[in-house]
């Protein structure tokens, strides 16, 4: 038997820059240069609160409307830039169109110990301007460290996607509280617990409602109680995770994770949150539910947030039902965060329809397994239906067992079936065969197993026999 294991929290990778976020409110910077990326360099200073001093020998029409509009931040010298211009400047930054000037402007700055950036110049910047995503007072800066600036963009614009504008007005808020909490809140943990429970909010109400979350938030501070969120992490693929278990992901102070889980879903945790492994896998060592059950409650009482991270959806086919059952009768407070389930991600990576109109008029999600390890007493005539189709959990060796049953309630024997191994995953493999050749199909539990039996699969199955597949959905090997 298997006790819960705490996991080393992971260390920070190497970075090639640091990410820091510099002051410029009412201090200098000199600008040389006079084309158009001058220009966005100027405006991008002078939104920071800079004072631009701006060398420029043939300033563009831009450039003039810029400083035309921001007077009291822009000063124009109509002229290359000299010596003297690096005087109480911040920072330099400068537009050259070849590497001569870059490199006097570069070797001028540092001789001051000035920060220095020339667009486009990496050999001669020691600060770089990244993408940007502007939700004042909160802002996020991406970097490339030069390698890809389109990349960069495109990592931009996912975030613009998932960053609501009414962001700018709850980090706002935060700004003008956060003065006033220590009065309000004394106690540090509280504190805490309250600008967590502040952000999980942000991202879920509209900008309206923030005084009157503010309030309801600040009764917490009567509790120090904790709560415990049930996260599905799908099957395996990270991009199946929802935004909700994402940002539970990213609010956890500690996670209790399957086995299953994949090593690229916990790279999105927050880095402080430690990982707790306590796996649960059929015919292994595994940690008792009891055990995981006691874990949880434990660290709730202690004002943990925790995340129960789950492989799939962990409404289906876990022991969700348990532990929901044991935290809200002794007064644990409880969330869930779907995922996706096995089943749906093999009718995708098959591009089947499990409720196609022509072949099923339902869908019946089953295990394999009952609690003696015999098949479950259920109604074998009603899963034998042909117009259903059967997705079964945890059934790799029970395959042929469960097929002759179907088969003797009346399934016929050329229904198709499909066996798919790790799904999502790389190992992922798919497998084609009659419901007749799963009784003698003798199946690798190595993986994490689904078997699909129904008539929707007869087009998938035809596909995969013709082997007229990518790569990645060959006929498999997880047989004896």
């Amino acid at each position: 038997m298997r006790k819960p294991e705490l996991m080393e929290r992971p260390r920070m990778t190497a970075l090639p820059v640091l990410p820091v976020f510099f002051k410029l409110e009412g201090r200098r910077v000199l600008l040389a240069g006079d084309n158009e990326t001058a220009v966005w360099k100027a405006e991008l200073l002078a939104a920071a609160g800079a004072i631009v001093r701006i060398a420029a020998p043939s300033p563009c029409q831009e450039m003039r409307e810029f400083i035309q509009s921001a007077p009291e931040q822009c000063e124009l010298s109509p002229r290359p830039w000299r010596e003297a211009d690096f005087k109480h400047a911040a920072l330099a930054v400068g537009a050259f169109e070849d590497d001569a000037q870059a490199a006097r402007f570069a070797a001028a700055a540092r001789d001051r110990n000035i920060p220095v950036n020339v667009v486009d110049r990496p050999d001669f910047c020691d600060f770089q301007f990244g993408s940007i995503v502007n939700r004042t007072p909160a802002v996020v800066a991406i970097s490339t460290d030069g390698a890809a600036p389109a990349l960069g963009q495109a990592i931009r614009r996912r975030i613009e996607a998932l960053l609501p504008q009414s962001i700018a007005d709850w980090a706002q808020a935060a700004k003008n509280l956060r003065p006033k909490l220590s009065r309000l809140l004394p106690d540090t943990k509280m504190r805490k617990d309250f600008w967590r429970r502040f952000a999980e909010t942000a991202f879920a109400t509209p900008a309206s409602q923030i005084d009157e979350c503010v309030q309801k938030l600040l009764v917490w501070k009567k509790t120090s109680a904790g709560k415990v969120t049930l996260v599905g992490a799908g099957p395996g693929d990270v991009e199946y995770l929802t935004l909700k278990a994402v940002r539970a992901l990213q609010s956890a102070d500690i996670i209790l994770f399957d086995d299953l889980v994949s090593d690229e879903v916990l790279d999105l945790a927050r880095r402080e949150s430690k990982r707790m492994l306590v796996g649960k896998r059929g015919g292994r060592a595994s940690c008792r539910q009891d055990d995981i059950n006691q874990t949880m409650l434990r660290l709730a009482r202690q004002g943990k947030n925790v995340v129960r991270l789950k492989s799939g959806d962990p409404m289906i086919f876990g022991r969700a039902g348990e532990e929901i059952d044991m935290l809200e009768a002794t007064g644990v407070e409880v969330d869930i965060a779907p995922g996706v389930t096995a089943a749906l991600a093999a009718a995708a990576r098959l591009k089947t329809s499990l409720t196609h109109r022509d072949c099923a008029q339902g869908v019946k999600f089953i295990t394999a397994h009952s609690k003696n390890g015999a098949l479950p007493d259920i109604d074998w005539r009603a899963a034998a239906d042909p117009d259903i189709t059967l997705m079964v959990y945890m059934g790799a060796r029970k395959a042929p067992d469960f097929a002759a049953r179907l088969m003797a309630e009346g399934l016929d024997p050329a229904t198709p079936a499909i066996i798919a191994a790790a799904v999502s995953r790389p190992e992922e493999r798919l497998n084609a065969l009659t419901l007749a050749e799963l009784t003698t199909a003798a199946i690798d539990p190595g993986h994490p197993i689904l078997i699909g039996v129904g008539r929707v699969f007869r087009k998938a199955a035809s596909r995969m026999r013709e082997q007229n597949l990518p790569p990645e959905l060959t006929r498999i090997s997880y047989f004896h």
